[in-house]
């Protein structure tokens, strides 16, 4: 195609895809443009080694498929765990972003005894093989609010927490990456930037989740605020909320179809790391049970201040979603993948128009 220099900004971008969709959807502003929107591989949680028989959405038997499949898409890079990994499939991931141009992070398990710790290291040597710089991590898997019933078990959490960073972080320096911990319902922002201020390394910050921590009773703007000056990696997400009796529910729903200012907080990111990759995580499941009106709840919540709860309710209240919170537990394995592909691709074609994410 030859280049028509008599064409206007405003004609080439009506002229092409990107453009068809910034028209759709409203001005792009002039700091968004030109940084990548990837895919966390969480957000293909039912055809990551799916068993299910499908000709459109095959199974990702690896982290290779995985990387084509969001390339085709036209997702800039991916994270995506690394365990198991082989050289030949860091070789491979290699070549395909060399190719394509698209980042790769990894997704790492913190060690809990020397025997982890080697596991850790060698993990990371095979995936900077791959490229990979940046891992995400997570203190535990799990809800906070489900996981501990006491402020003892929190204690004795966050005490293992450190021992697990004071074990990984060394490792990490000495081979020139960075770890980034996920608020992943578990710390409250202030608590995960009291661990990172207390690690005190250039290489260990924070994956920020900007709708995980709606769950423990945050304003997510005010989880922005604090934990962007430490953060490396990002998982982006939109949020739908509505009440049920217990208390609310909270949903991953497709980008701009939620509660949060994207845009605003893709700024404050890019204002303390102007580097920062930006990973979808839509995760296609039910909606999260948050049951902050029982007793079992709060035995590992007595931090929160009242004026939280009170806030959060009235948000939900002011907030709720216009329909009911999508549902797949009804569907049947193939009408899953589907959805699961329509919410990625649905969520990219906003950040693209939206947000200038491509």
């Amino acid at each position: 195609m030859s280049f028509d220099a008599s064409l206007t900004r405003r004609d080439f971008l009506q002229r092409s895809a990107l453009g068809a969709a910034v028209f759709s959807f409203g001005k792009m502003p002039e700091v968004f443009k030109n940084h990548s929107m990837g895919i966390v591989v969480h957000s293909y949680a039912s055809r990551w080694n799916s068993k299910t028989p499908s000709a459109k959405y095959p199974g990702f038997k690896d982290a290779v498929d995985l990387l084509e499949n969001c390339h085709q898409i036209g997702a800039g890079g991916v994270q995506t765990t690394v365990r198991d990994w082989t050289p030949e499939i860091a070789q491979k991931l290699r070549s395909l972003s060399d190719k394509t141009g698209m980042y790769l992070e990894g997704s790492i398990s913190l060690p809990h005894s020397a025997d982890e710790a080697k596991r850790l290291e060698q993990e990371i040597k095979t995936a900077k093989e791959a490229g990979v710089s940046i891992f995400r991590t997570v203190c535990m898997n799990g809800r906070r609010y489900e996981n501990f019933h006491s402020p003892e078990a929190i204690a004795e959490f966050k005490k293992n927490s450190v021992a697990a960073l004071q074990l990984a972080e060394p490792i990490a320096r000495k081979l020139g990456v960075k770890l980034a911990v996920e608020n992943h319902k578990d710390w409250r922002a202030d608590e995960l930037a009291a661990l990172i201020k207390q690690i005190s390394s250039d290489a260990v910050g924070v994956t920020l989740d900007f709708g995980n921590s709606i769950a423990l009773l945050e304003k997510p703007m005010e989880v922005v605020n604090t934990l962007a000056p430490f953060v490396l990696s990002t998982h982006v997400k939109d949020m739908g909320v509505r009440e049920y009796e217990d208390g609310f529910l909270l949903s991953e729903v497709p980008l701009g179809e939620g509660i949060l200012d994207l845009p605003e907080m893709v700024r404050i990111c890019k204002k303390y790391n102007p580097n920062v990759n930006f990973s979808l995580e839509m995760i296609t499941r039910d909606p999260l049970q948050i049951p902050v009106l029982t007793e079992a709840y709060w035995p590992a919540m007595q931090v929160v201040p009242a004026e939280d709860v009170a806030d959060t309710l009235r948000m939900v209240r002011k907030n709720k979603f216009k329909t009911e919170l999508p549902r797949v537990s009804h569907l049947s394995p193939d009408e899953r993948l589907a959805a699961e592909e329509s919410n990625n691709v649905e969520s990219l074609k906003y950040s693209k128009a939206k947000m200038g994410l491509s």
